[in-house]
């Protein structure tokens, strides 16, 4: 069988069309989009993330000399403030109240909103707008709800004679209100992608375990519930690092109060670097709050691995 010969090139001929010379044009295009993204990166992302890192070895007032302090903010934040202990039982609170209850809400609206149910979508879009409507204006309307003399404690009055508790002024209360709100503002994401999943899952698998003679819940919590676990790993990851940063729920709705009782890590951050200008000591919290969050996001990884079903 005979071969064709490949052309030959003169020496110092350059070859038009090759795969070498695509690639560089390439790279040009390339570079030329990606140039505005990577400045934006890291004017607005790298640069404040090194500056925030330095700024935690200083006492960095907002006018004055910054003072080198070393280690001292964050020996101040472990071994003598408080406010920071109880900033940190408030974040650790609202995290083991919250992801639980965003993610059982989620999953049972998602379950509930099923193919078989008639207008889904529109109990989709319902669901969502919660999510999409902003933060201030959904605790503002909490606010009256829950206030003394609001709608909650006015109709428990009318009905059975007795006034709600103070929700918002007592340190009891104060935090499931927190709470209460950020499901309400928080479950459409969730609901939205356990809903997408729902639908990916295989129904001959469902059907067969039918046939096999597996109840409605032995079918949920033996088939389905395992296919849905990558996107329950993905939900609650997300909605885990979210909620260690919860600032304005506990801003608007509380202010931070009764007393401490609703002050998290973020809120004391915003106190010390707003309010009272402590720049340095701000910026040491905000790098002992990612260490938290690195930490426990790598140990759900680490841990994905005993109860996440990629294969289908």
């Amino acid at each position: 069988m005979a071969v064709a010969a490949a052309p030959v090139v003169p020496p110092g001929t350059k070859r038009r069309g090759t795969k070498e010379e695509v690639r560089r044009g390439d790279g040009k295009v390339a570079l030329g989009f990606l140039t505005p993204g990577a400045l934006g990166f890291l004017a607005f992302t790298l640069f404040p993330v090194i500056a925030s890192l330095v700024m935690s070895f200083f006492d960095w007032p907002v006018l004055g000399t910054p003072t080198f302090t070393g280690f001292g903010n964050y020996v101040e934040l472990f071994t003598t403030d408080d406010t920071f202990r109880t900033a940190i039982v408030n974040t650790l609170l609202f995290v083991v109240l919250y992801v639980p209850v965003n993610i059982v809400v989620s999953m049972g609206l998602a379950v509930w909103i099923s193919p078989r149910i008639k207008g889904r979508r529109y109990y989709r879009v319902l669901f969502f707008i919660p999510a999409v409507t902003p933060m201030v204006g959904n605790a503002v309307v909490f606010t009256l709800l829950l206030t003394p003399n609001g709608l909650v404690d006015s109709a428990m009055k009318s009905w059975f004679g007795v006034g709600a508790p103070n929700f918002l002024g007592s340190s009891a209360w104060a935090m499931p209100a927190v709470v209460l709100l950020s499901v309400w503002q928080g479950f459409g994401y969730n609901l939205l992608v356990f809903s997408a999943a729902l639908d990916a899952v295989p129904q001959h698998l469902v059907e067969a375990a039918e046939i096999d003679g597996a109840g409605a819940f032995r079918r949920f919590f033996n088939v389905v519930l395992p296919l849905l676990s990558p996107s329950i790993f993905f939900a609650t990851v997300l909605t885990l690092i979210s909620s260690f940063q919860v600032f304005t729920q506990s801003y608007v709705l509380t202010g931070g109060g009764p007393g401490n009782s609703t002050t998290t890590l973020v809120m004391y951050l915003y106190q010390s670097g707003f309010q009272f200008f402590r720049l340095g000591f701000a910026s040491a919290i905000a790098w002992v709050l990612f260490v938290f969050i690195m930490i426990i996001t790598a140990v759900q990884f680490i841990g994905q691995k005993r109860w996440v079903h990629y294969d289908q």
